[in-house]
């Protein structure tokens, strides 16, 4: 515990129906929304804006609105600049303050919707964002964006029978392996091993920031209160990239808050790969699986996953309770 150096928490868009990506006529403007990709914001973000800007064809490229400057404005508002649109980004808080700044940063689809309540329909675009965003990111990989492929270890007692996550984009994940005992050298029994890209959200969010506004992308720092606020914008296009906000904005009712808290620690540079669960195979943490990233900048350790917490105080306990498991985790580690 003396070794931590920050604690955050933040709040993930959670919708049980899936993300939202469709547009509507109110009044004289034409809204097309991004929102609620839970625990996925950042793996989905190319793919789901690369949907939303194709709600706007047809359209002749103009001026439009985007609302909100996280991770869904920012990669809409870069699409819709190289589709011809001229863009503002009109948000409360400059990037450094939004929820995606202070996210993980694994690229790995899930935590985005409750299966059993989703349609086949969203399933289907899910996996379609998945691999448009996994491919748009390998094309960034790199310092200047902070993307760089790490081994990840999930770590479990009892051998799993699929691929650890969505067996329809198990072929984004290479490297693939199942590990028994003797084969790993991690306290559970068995270790699923994949590679996949991880994501400085701090870096990826500056250099994209520099991007919108080379290409003459301009900023207004405007809080809205309502939807009738957002309906007087000049612009007759509006992207809805709100997040959590979309709830009160739009009366999202199936739209809750996923309260995360992420632990950080001084980098450690022999740390090369990521790994999740603890010793017992399979760790949650309040709804949030156990994990573990390295970055050039720091370790950080979570997770937590409180559906429905709108709080926002670090909970000292939670902090104690993923510093303890991760030492339990790797206390024979040489």
């Amino acid at each position: 515990m003396d070794n931590v150096i920050r604690v955050i928490t933040g709040h993930r868009p959670y919708r049980p129906k899936g993300f939202v990506v469709r547009s509507e006529e109110m009044d004289d403007k034409f809204i097309v929304h991004n929102y609620g990709h839970g625990g996925a914001g950042i793996s989905l973000s190319w793919g789901s804006s690369a949907l939303s800007v194709r709600e706007t064809k047809g359209k002749r490229p103009g001026a439009v609105a985007v609302i909100g400057s996280g991770i869904m404005g920012l990669t809409s508002a870069r699409l819709l600049q190289d589709a011809g649109w001229d863009v503002t980004i009109y948000t409360r808080d400059v990037y450094r303050h939004t929820t995606s700044n202070v996210a993980a940063g694994e690229w790995g689809p899930f935590s985005t919707h409750d299966p059993a309540v989703s349609s086949d329909a969203f399933k289907s675009q899910l996996e379609w964002a998945s691999r448009i965003s996994h491919h748009a990111y390998t094309n960034l990989t790199g310092p200047k964006y902070g993307i760089r492929w790490l081994e990840a270890y999930t770590l479990t007692n009892t051998r799993l029978q699929n691929f650890q996550g969505d067996d329809k984009i198990a072929d984004l994940f290479t490297y693939k392996a199942d590990l028994g005992p003797g084969e790993h050298p991690f306290p559970t029994a068995y270790v699923q091993r994949m590679v996949t890209m991880q994501i400085d959200p701090g870096v990826f969010l500056r250099q994209t920031v520099a991007d919108f506004q080379l290409a003459g992308g301009k900023f207004v720092l405007q809080n809205f209160a309502n939807v009738s606020e957002i309906l007087a914008l000049a612009e007759p296009v509006i992207f809805n990239c709100t997040g959590l906000g979309a709830a009160k904005l739009f009366g999202d009712d199936n739209l809750v808050p996923a309260k995360g808290q992420l632990v950080f620690m001084p980098p450690d540079p022999a740390v090369d790969y990521m790994t999740f669960g603890g010793v017992d195979g399979d760790t949650f943490v309040n709804g949030g699986f156990l994990h573990m990233f390295p970055r050039s900048d720091v370790i950080l350790m979570g997770g937590i996953f409180k559906l429905g917490d709108y709080t926002t105080h670090v909970e000292h306990d939670e902090t104690e309770r993923i510093v303890t498991e991760h030492q339990k985790l790797f206390a024979d580690f040489g």
